[in-house]
């Protein structure tokens, strides 16, 4: 394969996002109002590029969120390798003093280089980048496919990026991220470059 444009976005604005409650891939929530316009304002934007196929996590904000585009006809493909990565016992769980101990006690660890550390009954960085390894070898090997959109979640977005672009998993967090913000990575010579790093031009008539 000697190019590919790889569009990779959060999905929309979800009432726990706005409410600051943990998801994570145990919790199956749908886009709120918001989060409607965020995946209006981008379809308005993109809908003219030549996007062969979509690729989105088996959760239902990422479907929701190109809606529009899978409406026009898009091919696309659910794979659970783009899940959000699993919070464990925090999913659910409204995200204040006492879960924050947890939280960032666990992030200390993953930028101290401890990537196979995990919250209760939760995935480490190096258990999503190995699901998510599987994902992309099948996503890369639909080589007739030279433009796609990829949705998915925020700490799964940031995990895919950094080992991606061949950065150590414990600097994940220089990749920002916001809802239906765009990152726009290049495929050629068996190497990805980054092309747009958080994109959200789309977005600027809604207060993000």
């Amino acid at each position: 394969m000697k190019f590919k444009t790889i569009h990779i976005i959060r999905h929309g604005e979800t009432d726990y996002n706005k409410n600051g409650l943990i998801q994570g891939q145990g919790v199956d929530t749908s886009i709120n109002e918001k989060g409607r316009q965020q995946s209006d304002a981008f379809f308005k934007a993109f809908k003219n590029r030549p996007i062969d196929k979509i690729y989105l996590s088996a959760l239902r904000r990422t479907k929701e969120s190109v809606a529009q585009f899978l409406a026009e006809g898009i091919p696309y493909e659910i794979l659970s390798g783009l899940n959000e990565i699993s919070w464990g016992d925090q999913e659910g769980k409204k995200f204040n003093k006492e879960t924050a101990v947890a939280y960032y006690s666990v992030l200390d660890q993953w930028k101290n280089g401890n990537l196979d550390e995990r919250l209760l009954r939760g995935e480490s960085p190096n258990e999503v980048m190995q699901r998510q390894r599987v994902a992309m070898t099948h996503i890369m090997a639909n080589h007739a496919e030279s433009e796609i959109l990829i949705c998915m979640h925020g700490r799964a977005m940031r995990i895919l990026l950094a080992w991606l672009l061949g950065h150590a998993l414990n600097t994940m967090d220089e990749f920002d991220h916001t809802n239906l913000g765009r990152y726009q990575l290049s495929y050629r010579s068996d190497k990805f470059i980054i092309d747009m790093r958080n994109d959200v031009d789309h977005l600027k008539d809604l207060f993000i």
